[in-house]
């Protein structure tokens, strides 16, 4: 019977995911393990657990904007709908001088970034996501505990 349980919340509410790849540092680093939570409504601020559009693997992104709103980059700095975004998680000397945009987000789609905008294959490259990508939310990181 525990057996069962377990597969079923994996099946359906929850799973753990190895993090390959630096796109999301430093919120999150390559080898890290994060627990993801199915069947979400994805909102900006999220990490989400998507298939990537180019290969299909399992991509862990930020949604910075949903259907409806335009997004660009300018200078390094994101805008949404005109307001430049809040995000203490991304060092804008790195990227400076980065310009995107705008393109607003068909309807049921999300746009997504890496936290290390330098180094991260996103939205910029594939475009917006469907809903139906989304895999699941990120919603604790596992392993490390302690960063």
């Amino acid at each position: 019977m525990a057996v069962l349980v377990l597969v079923l919340v994996r099946l359906f509410v929850a799973e753990p995911l190895r993090v390959d790849g630096d796109s999301m540092a430093p919120t999150l680093r390559s080898g890290d393990v994060v627990l993801i939570q199915r069947h979400v409504s994805p909102a900006a601020g999220q990490l989400l657990v998507l298939h990537d559009p180019q290969d299909d693997s399992l991509v862990v992104k930020r949604v910075v904007a949903t259907g409806g709103q335009k997004v660009e980059i300018r200078d390094a700095y994101l805008y949404v709908d005109g307001v430049e975004a809040d995000e203490p998680y991304v060092d804008h000397t790195r990227i400076d001088g980065v310009y995107f945009g705008p393109v607003t987000v068909p309807a049921g789609d999300v746009f997504v970034l890496g936290d290390s905008r330098d180094g991260s294959i996103d939205s910029r490259i594939f475009g917006s996501v469907p809903v139906s990508a989304v895999s699941g939310r990120v919603i604790l990181r596992l392993w490390p505990l302690v960063r």
